[in-house]
């Protein structure tokens, strides 16, 4: 029976990528018929909850000493992993459902309260990571980040013997998503063939890359063309930009050479990957994209949904747009959303020759959801969303420097205006009595003609691609890990997706000092040869008349299946769990 165990602080509660994954995997029948039993591994953050609800509303908690609950037989066996270690443990299960297939699950749970930990178990490891790996904690060890992922480790392993996880005949997989779970990866490998575990570091996007594209003024554009000067000249991320060891991330994420496979949920991660350093030219690392949403759905339903966000736009705005435009996303620089706003400023030029109107309802915010009650002040108050004001309970810094733009935009366009919605959900009980009533979140994905999604940096951005089923246009940066998914599964191109390549230098042929001293005013005027370019393609696309959105939406369709979680554990996940497996035994034949 295999058994795979996820290492992440996603363990509860769905806050980003690797939530979606962790839903995707959990709920994919081709997934669950490979792997028998998963196991997440976290640290226990302290909520509000308490007692049968420490696992979440979908939880069943088994185990709790701060509870005094003891249901599972293996209760002694985790008071003794928490007196060895001064630790506490929440064991049980988590329920995963697909409200659209029904396929459910129930993978076991076991999060660590490493608040307290032995000051001399927690010295010795931090002394053998260094002897093994090479990774000096003495830097990192101010940053609770990487205090707790190390604290974790130990205890994490001693938990899965416990639970009887790597004495089976099949080896127990650990996979790392990201950083944190790399602590117990290296711990599992300390144990060598004591114990009868594999790892693999599931890597959702490369730590050390994202700070430097996001951090420097060339953003992509200045990147990805010095990492693709510098590979054939044999330069690695070090070379170029500089020791980064001082980054613990980096440090975590270098370590992941040590592992027995790697997982890179784009083609730009898996370059990335290899970028890192020589001694990645020879790791096991592969693609294992992210899998796309897959529902059917007919025209009458999309128009349904586009019915309502137009009546939603009249409302807010006065018209009834003639096409939707989205863009569902986290406000963080990544996303590059200002380039939105660089392709609408075209995209006015031609909706105006048309005498053609648009909208973009811009979904984003950086801050937890605000209360209903909030919401319904604002808008009755000032209009929210429409209108914003800076400061608690309405826009954050981050938020505010954004709707700037937005607000210079809608001043000087006339055909096309944004909403700025910065809050979760969408629906009218979270965001406003002028929202339709019976408007459900699926309706913005839906609904929508076009998804925008230029991001700077998106290891794979499953977001970007979640309209493609239901017949949107899909309009993302090549860069995007979604991008080479949807050239692979789709033969080439396809008239459902638009990739922006804005890292496509007019001048060819520069040197890597050129290359690296590439900055905003030279991103800006790729911005703005590349935003007029996806403007054009756009409107040539926008279906018009129920055939031409009825095509759309077959393609869609067609695209989704083959981008789908079950076709995703197929051809990349389980394989590549299954050479983990035999990754030791090979290299004893070699």
């Amino acid at each position: 029976m295999q058994t795979v165990v996820h290492v992440t602080h996603e363990a509860i509660q769905k806050i980003g990528g690797i939530g979606a994954v962790l839903q995707g995997l959990f709920t994919s029948p081709v997934y669950l018929a490979g792997v028998h039993r998963n196991i997440l591994i976290g640290p226990y953050w302290p909520t509000e909850e308490s007692g049968e609800q420490r696992l979440g509303p979908l939880g069943e908690v088994l185990y709790s000493s701060m509870d005094s609950l003891y249901r599972s037989p293996l209760a002694a066996r985790f008071r003794e992993i928490e007196q060895t270690y001064d630790v506490g443990i929440v064991y049980g299960r988590r329920r995963y459902v697909d409200k659209a297939t029904g396929a459910v699950s129930t993978p076991e749970v076991l999060l660590i309260d490493v608040s307290r930990f032995d000051a001399g178990k927690i010295g010795t490891f931090k002394f053998d990571l260094w002897k093994k790996f090479g990774i000096e904690s003495a830097k990192y060890d101010h940053i609770w980040d990487y205090e707790q992922w190390v604290r974790l480790a130990q205890p994490a392993i001693a938990s899965l013997h416990a639970l009887g996880a790597a004495s089976s005949v099949e080896p127990c997989v650990i996979l790392s998503h990201e950083y944190m779970g790399m602590p117990t990866v290296l711990a599992a490998i300390m144990e060598g063939d004591r114990s009868n575990f594999r790892t693999i570091f599931y890597a959702h996007e490369v730590a050390t890359m994202r700070r430097i594209v996001e951090h420097s003024p060339g953003h992509d554009t200045m990147f990805y063309n010095v990492m693709r000067s510098a590979v054939p000249q044999g330069h690695y991320v070090e070379d170029v930009f500089g020791d980064q060891s001082g980054y613990y991330k980096h440090s975590l994420v270098k370590a992941a050479r040590y592992c027995d496979g790697i997982f890179a949920v784009g083609d730009y991660t898996l370059k990335e990957i290899r970028f890192l350093g020589p001694e990645f030219a020879t790791v096991d690392a592969q693609l294992a994209y992210n899998g796309v949403p897959c529902w059917k759905i007919d025209v009458e339903e999309k128009m349904a949904s586009r019915r309502k966000l137009r009546q939603y736009c009249k409302t807010l705005l006065k018209y009834e747009p003639d096409y939707i435009f989205t863009h569902v996303t986290r406000l963080v620089p990544s996303k590059g959303m200002w380039r939105d706003l660089r392709v609408l400023e075209h995209l006015e030029e031609h909706l105006r020759k048309r005498n053609e109107t648009a909208v973009l309802f811009s979904l984003s915010t950086e801050v937890p959801a605000r209360r209903g009650d909030d919401i319904r002040r604002m808008e009755q108050s000032y209009h929210w969303p429409v209108v914003h004001r800076e400061g608690h309970p309405d826009m954050s810094g981050g938020e505010a420097a954004y709707y700037a733009g937005i607000q210079e935009f809608n001043a000087q366009s006339r055909n096309i205006k944004v909403v700025f919605i910065n809050q979760f959900g969408f629906e009218q009980r979270l965001c406003g009595t002028r929202m339709p009533a019976d408007m459900e979140f699926h309706d913005i994905r839906k609904g929508s003609d076009a998804e925008f999604g230029q991001s700077i940096y998106e290891p794979f951005g499953i977001a970007q691609v979640e309209p493609i089923s239901f017949g949107g246009i899909c309009v993302f940066s090549n860069v995007c890990g979604c991008a080479g998914f949807v050239e692979h599964a789709a033969g080439g191109e396809t008239p459902n997706v638009i990739v922006a390549d804005y890292t496509d230098l007019p001048e060819k042929g520069l040197r890597p000092e050129q290359l690296l001293a590439i900055g905003q005013p030279e991103r800006d005027q790729i911005e703005h040869t590349v935003a007029e370019m996806v403007a054009s393609e756009l409107m040539a696309r926008l279906p018009r008349t129920p055939a031409e959105f009825e095509q759309f939406i077959e393609r869609g369709y067609a695209l989704a299946q083959k981008m789908s979680w079950d076709a995703v554990a197929r051809e990349y996940v389980l394989p590549g769990i299954l050479r983990a497996t035999k990754a030791s035994r090979l290299k004893q034949i070699a």
